[in-house]
């Protein structure tokens, strides 16, 4: 007997999949860090306070 096939649905499913690894891929994805000059920061926040 032979097997039907639900050929939408299957690649709704995977595309689905997809989607979710790329989000997850995506909100684990680090932010490229910055060299940060904390005297200029702190320069900053005197003058204006």
């Amino acid at each position: 007997m032979g097997v039907t096939r639900l050929k939408r649905k299957d690649r709704r499913n995977k595309a689905k999949a997809n989607a979710r690894v790329k989000r997850i891929k995506q909100l684990t994805l680090t932010p490229v860090i910055k060299k940060v000059d904390v005297e200029e920061l702190k320069k900053s926040f005197s003058t204006t306070a």
